[in-house]
């Protein structure tokens, strides 16, 4: 008797071990079944040992999150990881998404604009570090994307980025999807990812905003601080008592007089990127940075902006980039913008928050305390987003 509960037990398990592993049979491969893609990445993408995208760990305190359906996966965030960084998704096989959004600067670019194959970017390349991170589910400075699934794929139909338009006689995104089709790797990719070899939009989209959502910063000094302290508005032990002092400026929000200026209290940016996303509001309005486009006035609809987090490099010193969609102001200059408030007379737009009592903000801050906020924004710089495997590109040199 119990030799044959012994067996029908080891069975039982078999029958398991056997259903897991077709279950999930996009987590595991056989190599000589992939020729093309060991041809083309080498060592730098198994399909047998796959990148850990799905279960990376997150402070506690971090708590918003714009995933919806779209649950990261190994596999797809894999083939994600390939599209970000491949040249052929233009049309002339010279530029990637991993062009204007380049690791060494937190998914951002260092240049002012993007250079494109049929010209450059309308603006600022935004970093895409923690993009995940926000409540914010609109994508694009103007957030003319309403997801970042939308947002994925219209670089590439743009005529001056990636040239895959549709328009005036120029390939369109289909054309692209019959290029990708002939290419051996992504037949043994979608193969592995979806069980069949068809391409579509949707699962560009879908396997693009995977990658980009796993890019994920969470050891700067600020984290190692936050998870000392209860609250943010407590001073975190490993911090100077400028970084403190700073980090109260900018959680603490000012007091105004009847003409709009401080008369005590912070500096309120945390009004507009709440600690500890750093994220930007939704439904925020326009940060009085406007600039004139020919033939339609000021440019007033930008109110987006990405996670303050890793504005510089991991040296905690330069940045990533000068700032705003302008891709023009250093901090120092982005510091002194929101301490008195100028904006065009045609600007309608102004967020709210920025025109206490009616009036344009001045915070009045003195040198002393500017210097304090810049501290404090030092420490928002993690260190392994620039240089983690997960996220390099894995193409062969």
């Amino acid at each position: 008797m119990k030799k044959n509960r012994s067996f029908v037990f080891l069975l039982g398990s078999f029958l398991i071990f056997l259903a897991v592993s077709c279950n999930n049979n996009q987590e595991s491969a056989e190599p000589e079944k992939y020729p093309a893609i060991i041809r083309m990445f080498g060592g730098n993408i198994n399909l047998n040992q796959l990148l850990n995208y799905a279960n990376q760990g997150k402070p506690t305190y971090i708590t918003k999150d714009n995933t919806g359906n779209n649950i990261i996966t190994n596999a797809k965030a894999t083939l994600g990881r390939v599209l970000f960084y491949d040249k052929q998704l233009s049309v002339n096989n010279t530029i990637a998404c991993a062009n204007c959004h380049k690791q060494a600067f937190a998914f951002s670019d260092d240049a002012q604009v993007s250079t494109g194959v049929n010209g450059t970017t309308d603006r600022h390349s935004m970093r895409l570090v923690n993009a995940r991170f926000g409540e914010e589910m609109k994508f694009f400075w103007d957030e003319r994307a309403a997801t970042l699934e939308a947002q994925t794929t219209q670089p590439i139909q743009n005529h001056a980025e990636m040239g895959f338009s549709g328009q005036n006689g120029n390939p369109g995104i289909q054309d692209l999807i019959n290029k990708l089709k002939q290419l051996d790797y992504y037949k043994e990719l979608f193969k592995f990812v979806y069980n069949d070899e068809n391409i579509t939009e949707s699962r560009l989209q879908e396997s693009l905003s995977q990658f980009i959502r796993s890019i994920q910063s969470f050891d700067s000094k600020y984290d190692v601080g936050r998870t000392q302290v209860n609250a943010d508005n407590q001073n975190f032990p490993n911090f100077t008592n400028d970084e403190n002092a700073g980090k109260n400026l900018f959680l603490a929000p000012p007091q105004f007089n009847a003409n709009g200026v401080r008369t005590a209290g912070g500096a309120g940016c945390g009004g507009c990127h709440r600690a500890p996303e750093f994220d930007i509001v939704g439904n925020s309005l326009n940060n009085g940075i406007v600039r004139k486009l020919t033939g339609t006035g000021d440019e007033l609809n930008i109110t987006r902006t990405p996670t303050l987090r890793n504005i510089f490099r991991n040296n905690g010193n330069n940045l990533n980039g000068l700032l705003m969609h302008t891709g023009d102001l250093t901090i120092e200059q982005v510091i002194n913008h929101y301490n008195q408030i100028s904006i065009s007379p045609t600007n309608t737009n102004l967020d709210p928050k920025l025109r206490p009592n009616g009036n344009l903000q001045n915070l009045a801050l003195t040198q002393t305390e500017k210097d304090q906020i810049l501290a404090f924004l030092k420490t928002l710089t993690g260190t392994a987003v620039y240089t983690d495997t997960r996220w390099s590109n894995p193409f062969l040199p």
